[in-house]
């Protein structure tokens, strides 16, 4: 199950590609005479990989953006509001510095045009909501009274209580607007491969367990849930959400629901389990020879650490500038690096690199922004670095209190499923899985989907089609599954309701328990228990219609 770590915002690594394919997304689709039209709340990395995704893969136009940094905000409108003509002002109703700042221009817009006044601007048709996570309810929510087709990046909120509120405000329009959220990982042909070999084809009978890991790699963790914006749990959430919600989603979507085209309920978890904590990146780790230094510019071994900031930013290897990359990771240490001359371009991001905080500096100063060139042993992070998950389902035939049978199960036997999480790994989110089944095996990795199949002894091995790097294909899937819904309830006369069972496959309530359900592991890991499910989502989470 692959997931490349954002590389449209840095350069393609093609070790990553199978060997046998080349990485093209297919053409858009045909455009409708009146294409949807594209907010993006948030230009960071995510907010432009969708952008990007939707010009070269949607049938959507990008029109408008809500962004508070300046720099970002004009260099998204140059790169995908403007990009014809890049020298041109962007128009009317396209640039905010803030979202409440488009609903109210978009609030008054209405009303011009229900007053019939002329020559008022076009509104949006649909959002991808791409701010940080702790944000994301608070958009949603806010949004919701105007009806627009949303898609909100993952997680969908940090706390359960506000997950739910998001599906109270959007439920009541479910009936006209489609709704997705950013779990890419069910859209790459990987993946969706994977799906029809297990339920279609059951080319291993029924599933009896799964055992799935996310290798984040060693100075991926390092930038992102050590120095940057997902460390700490106070202000972001525990990174079983923040990283890896999606693999449970791709747990639940694999082991749970029903095959395409069926109408039977899902087969839901009996129980849930987890264990894991910070085990690494933690000041009882640090070298001796470091001493007191809290910043790598500043620290005597800095040359011989492999976490030196100045290496993995600045240097020749990883994704460094040396390298000529200025997009992701170092557009994340300072997105104005492109505004500065190439030969300035290494002093700013070494002075950027030399911040640093003491015990003089205010909690909140600390809290409220990144600091990449910080100690990875002598920062305030506080999320797990190793993770594991044991989802457990009970035997639940379709023939409720007869004598169960390979007939009445199909597929809703006895089964377990094991997530692992690790930070310290060689592989780059580059997600590998083993499916046991009653016949036979799969072994599924970036590259290969291997079958044994033990009735015929037969080893079969599928190479899916890469459309992007980007999460195995997974943020152009998802982006043009989303447009196209869109489309098709704007221009073809499709209900919500049919756009989003065929084209985004994913309910509100799906994705609400799939996060609920990483919720209940971190109350299973923090409480060291095991979780019964039913019982715990009736108390917590209960009717959520």
């Amino acid at each position: 199950m692959a997931d490349q770590a954002l590389p449209e915002e840095g350069p393609v690594d093609l070790s990553l590609k199978p060997d046998n394919s080349e990485v093209l997304p297919p053409p858009p689709p045909p455009m409708s005479a009146s294409p949807p039209r594209i907010l993006v709340i948030g230009a960071g990395s995510r907010g432009r990989t969708y952008a990007r995704s939707a010009i070269s893969s949607s049938n959507g136009i990008v029109v408008a953006v809500a962004e508070p940094d300046q720099y970002k905000r004009e260099q998204f409108a140059r790169n995908f509001i403007c990009r014809c003509n890049p020298d041109e002002p962007a128009p009317e109703g396209s640039l905010f510095a803030d979202w409440h700042d488009f609903l109210d221009w978009e609030m008054t817009r209405r009303e011009r045009e229900k007053a019939g006044e002329p020559d008022v601007s076009e509104g949006v048709d649909a959002v991808f909501v791409c701010v940080l996570d702790e944000m994301h309810h608070d958009v949603v929510v806010g949004l919701a009274p105007l009806g627009l087709h949303i898609m909100c990046e993952k997680p969908l909120a940090t706390t359960l209580s506000d997950c739910v509120g998001m599906y109270r405000a959007l439920a009541p329009h479910q009936h006209e607007k489609v709704f997705s959220v950013g779990h890419v990982l069910r859209y790459s042909p990987h993946n969706i491969l994977l799906r029809k070999l297990l339920l279609e084809d059951r080319a291993i009978g029924d599933i009896l367990s799964v055992v799935h890991t996310e290798p984040v790699g060693w100075w991926h963790f390092s930038h992102s849930y050590v120095r940057g914006n997902w460390r700490k749990e106070s202000t972001t959430a525990p990174s079983l959400l923040t990283k890896s919600c999606h693999d449970i989603d791709i747990l639940l979507w694999l082991m749970c629901s029903p095959a395409p085209g069926s109408d039977l309920p899902p087969h839901l978890p009996s129980t849930v389990s987890s264990s894991g904590s910070l085990q690494f990146y933690k000041r009882s780790r640090k070298p001796k020879a470091a001493g007191n230094a809290t910043n790598c510019l500043s620290c005597p071994i800095e040359k011989d650490c492999m976490y030196s900031s100045k290496s993995i930013y600045v240097g020749p290897r990883h994704m460094g500038l040396e390298t000529g990359n200025t997009r992701w990771p170092i557009s994340i240490v300072m997105p104005d690096i492109e505004s500065f001359a190439e030969d300035k371009r290494k002093d700013a991001l070494l002075s950027a690199l030399a911040e640093d905080y003491d015990e003089t500096t205010p909690k909140e100063a600390v809290d409220r922004r990144n600091w990449f060139g910080r100690c990875v042993f002598e920062s305030d992070n506080d999320v797990c670095d190793e993770q594991v998950v044991t989802m457990n389902w009970e035997e639940e035939p379709l023939t409720p209190g007869g004598a169960a049978d390979a007939e009445s199960l199909q597929g809703r036997g006895s089964k377990q499923a094991t997530f692992h999480m690790i930070a310290q790994t060689k592989k780059q989110c580059e997600r590998y899985s083993y499916v046991y089944g009653t016949e036979g095996e799969i072994y599924a990795d970036s590259r290969v989907i291997t079958i044994e199949n033990f009735r015929t002894g037969e080893t079969t091995s599928h190479r899916p089609q890469l459309e992007s790097l980007g999460h195995g294909g997974g943020d152009v899937g998802l982006t043009r599954q989303f447009i196209l819904a869109v489309d098709r309830v704007k221009n073809h006369g499709w209900s919500a309701e049919r756009a989003q069972a065929e084209y985004i496959g994913c309910t509100l309530e799906e994705a609400v328990r799939s996060h609920a359900m990483v919720f209940a592991a971190e109350e299973a890991r923090t409480g060291e228990k095991v979780i019964e499910w039913k019982a715990w989502w009736d108390r917590e989470v209960g009717n959520i219609e």
